[in-house]
């Protein structure tokens, strides 16, 4: 009975992770990366989804959190996505999205950057494990009421790993999509501002839909 429990959350997981937010989120932070850069993106983001849903969910089993209150995690996760889309139609309007191209062992690459000079940051991954703790919040209420685990028994690492390992798969195949992208479209600057422009606007409309609905 147990495994099938396990099996059950693994497959809320991947349900849950082709809500429209967290596939746009995944998207603003992975368009214009290298491969390795896309994986732990996506890896990163999954798991800190994961850990700020054990840690809600402990939360839950010891307090009395009414609906209202944890219906401000959904706000939390419109707000980021809404932001994150105003911030990359702010980078296309202010021309501070960039492209250089070399040739390392007669294979061409394309480096994608923002601002003024090309530099290798790891804070895209560190700030991918934040939204996606962020964005966890919102999924909390809808894995603990599906499953009816609040009351029935106690929520333990491997529940939350399961469900993490269902997010986690969605997720990579999702950034193997954008990765497709962003190797054979974002071969130029015009294209790179239509990419963003585009994945901007979608950011926009499902974070105000999520704030209105």
């Amino acid at each position: 009975m147990e495994n099938i429990g396990l099996l059950l959350i693994f497959w809320y997981g991947i349900l849950h992770a082709f809500g429209a937010d967290h596939l746009t989120a995944i998207a603003d932070f992975s368009i214009g990366k290298n491969k390795k850069k896309t994986l732990l993106i996506t890896a990163m983001f999954a798991i800190g989804h994961g850990i700020s849903l054990f840690i809600f969910a402990k939360l839950l089993e010891t307090y009395h959190i009414s609906d209202e209150i944890l219906g401000y995690g959904d706000v939390i996760s419109a707000s980021v996505i809404l932001g994150m889309g105003i911030y990359l139609l702010f980078l296309v309007f202010t021309n501070r999205i960039n492209l250089t191209k070399h040739i390392h062992h007669g294979e061409e690459h394309i480096h994608i950057y923002f601002g003024k000079e090309h530099s290798h940051s790891t804070k895209d991954i560190s700030s991918a494990f934040t939204i996606g703790a962020l964005m966890g919040i919102g999924g909390v209420r809808g894995m603990l009421v599906t499953l009816g685990l609040v009351e029935s028994s106690s929520v333990d690492f491997t529940m939350v790993l399961a469900f993490t390992v269902g997010v986690m798969i969605v997720f990579m195949a999702f950034g193997s999509f954008i990765l497709y992208i962003n190797k054979n479209l974002l071969t130029s600057k015009q294209n790179i501002r239509r990419v963003f422009t585009v994945a901007g606007l979608i950011s926009v409309a499902v974070g105000t839909n999520f704030l209105l609905a």
